[in-house]
């Protein structure tokens, strides 16, 4: 593979990133293949030292995404470190997604739910009190503030919950990513 064949590929892989950091990127590996010229190695050698760059790419993008979940941890930074994760191999997306997608989907029903009390929460506070409200206005009132609590303390705590989440598959792509590495380098 020739110089311009891997950076090629890498370019390709690197797609979504930033365009500053894939020039970034590139340049060092440009520098590698710079270097290694100007050590009389061949393009072929040194392509086959640095690896498969679909490979690096996937890496570097996991590296880009835990790295931009540390700095900020939004929906976003976690959704682009977990795409980071499973864009290490098909395997991994066999492995996790029975495992993630149900969690996804009862983290996702249990935010719609706990919306949906702190709306009801609203409702008995404001209109509970015109009802007949059984327990009278003060029950109604303090009902409703009960359950719009309620439904903050809940999605505090499932926030939190989410949040350890993505950082346990955050963890897994790293020790795969290590486990992986002594193969890749050796092949």
């Amino acid at each position: 593979m020739t110089c311009e064949e891997f950076l090629k590929r890498l370019r390709h892989g690197l797609s979504g990133m930033t365009p500053a950091a894939i020039d970034d990127i590139l340049s060092d590996y440009s520098a590698h293949f710079d270097a290694a010229h100007d050590e009389g190695r061949s393009d072929a050698e040194v392509a086959t030292a640095l690896g498969d760059p679909s490979r690096i790419a996937r890496e570097l993008k996991l590296e880009a995404g835990v790295r931009r979940w540390q700095e900020g941890r939004t929906p976003s930074s976690a959704l682009t470190a977990v795409i980071g994760v499973l864009g290490l191999g098909a395997l991994d997306i066999l492995v996790l997604a029975p495992v993630l997608l149900p969690m996804i989907g009862v983290i996702f029903g249990l935010y719609v739910a706990l919306i949906g009390v702190f709306v009801a929460g609203g409702a008995v506070s404001i209109a509970g009190p015109f009802s007949g409200f059984p327990g009278g206005i003060l029950t109604a009132v303090f009902g409703g503030l009960g359950l719009m609590a309620a439904a903050i303390a809940g999605s505090a705590l499932l926030t939190i919950v989410t949040t350890l989440l993505v950082n346990a598959l955050i963890w897994f792509g790293r020790l795969h990513y290590q486990v992986i590495k002594p193969a890749i380098s050796a092949s």
